[in-house]
């Protein structure tokens, strides 16, 4: 596993959709890249995908990475005249899909002659057409129709129906400065970070059981991380994904660095002993890595883990993103790698007595 290996299966990642309910698309990726490097893949029963790769043949513990596949979308709720009115599926902004390009996944009659979708817009009427007051407002999402440049006729026998999944597009482009913008980076990121830990994992040696999951419905409340950990019950858990990069206009105490490394959570969302390790790991390997103080809640899949059962020890590494639940979510690679190398790192040095120090760091 290299750098390379991991931007190559970002870029498959990205270009599958997985509205939060609807992953099964992402999922299949997810298992394709996991199997090289897992010793089983499964899918539980929520949906989430889950690769396991033995340690020792006694191992002296089981750790649990997690990272999200869902993705913010949109579900259709009404079908009038040839045009779509929809709702948000997780954190959808009005302001960043207005003209956005999409794929609406049918699941009427004849919805088997297109399994790659129909694409569309999300139209809005001309400056022209609206009032001096209208102008100024932000359009809510239930004012916007998805036009699929269809006639009305096309509807009539209901390829298209209310509860239909709805995925924003963005193509995946290369930046300068070893950057990339698309949609779907959250969590896609870290799905390629943890996937790229067990690749970098295949060539070392470590004592303890992985379960790599790819969670689903995190936007929507986080849920697959939370029938996951309790199916498993781990010893210990890491939560991957995003966070708020450094931004023109926003305020640098709400932002973390890029081109840094992974930013380690740290709070009463997460496990102290945990964080120390994790720091002591890329201190020792000369990582770049940033802390991102979290005073509350992370909002992450670690909030959920953390108090799974009697209590999981749970660590959170964030890769910081601009402009986040938008078509154009921009990341630097090398980020990416730096979180992928510090995860197979921090693995390979647990061992028997880990467990027991982190009673002493509480």
């Amino acid at each position: 596993m290299d750098k390379t290996g991991i931007e190559q299966m970002l870029r498959k990642l990205t270009e599958a959709d997985g509205p939060s309910g609807a992953e099964d698309a992402v999922a299949a990726v997810v298992r394709s890249l996991a199997q090289e490097y897992a010793s089983e893949v499964r899918t539980d029963a929520l949906g989430s995908i889950i690769a396991r790769r033995r340690g020792a043949e006694t191992p002296p513990g089981r750790i649990m990475l997690a990272a999200h596949m869902d993705e913010i979308g949109l579900i259709v709720t009404k079908v009038e005249a040839g045009f779509l009115h929809v709702a948000a599926v997780g954190g959808v902004d009005p302001r960043s899909v207005l003209g956005q390009e999409v794929t609406v996944y049918p699941s009427g009659p004849g919805a088997e002659h297109h399994p790659l979708g129909l694409p569309g817009y999300i139209g809005s009427r001309p400056p022209h057409m609206l009032s001096a007051g209208e102008r100024e407002q932000v359009i809510p999402l239930r004012a916007l129709r998805i036009d699929l440049g269809l006639p009305a006729a096309f509807f009539a026998g209901g390829v298209v129906r209310v509860g239909d999944r709805v995925a924003i597009r963005g193509p995946y482009t290369e930046l300068l400065g070893g950057r990339v913008a698309t949609k779907a980076l959250d969590n896609r990121a870290s799905l390629a970070a943890m996937l790229g830990a067990l690749g970098y994992l295949a060539g070392m040696r470590h004592t303890w059981d992985v379960y790599a999951v790819a969670t689903v419905q995190e936007e929507i409340g986080l849920r697959g991380a939370i029938t996951s950990a309790f199916g498993l019950a781990p010893d210990l858990a890491i939560a991957i994904d995003v966070t708020f990069g450094a931004t023109s206009g926003v305020n640098s105490g709400k932002t973390v660095a890029m081109d840094k490394g992974p930013a380690i959570g740290w709070g009463p969302n997460l496990h102290p002993g945990v964080v120390k390790r994790l720091r002591e790991v890329a201190d020792a390997l000369e990582i770049p890595n940033v802390t991102e103080p979290l005073p509350g809640p992370s909002g992450t899949d670690a909030w959920a883990v953390q108090v799974t059962r009697e209590g999981i020890p749970t660590g959170l590494l964030s890769i910081p993103i601009r402009y986040m639940h938008t078509a154009v979510e921009t990341v630097v690679l090398a980020d990416i790698d730096r979180t992928a190398r510090l995860l197979a790192a921090f693995i390979c040095r647990l061992d028997d007595a880990f467990l027991g120090s982190l009673a002493e760091e509480v």
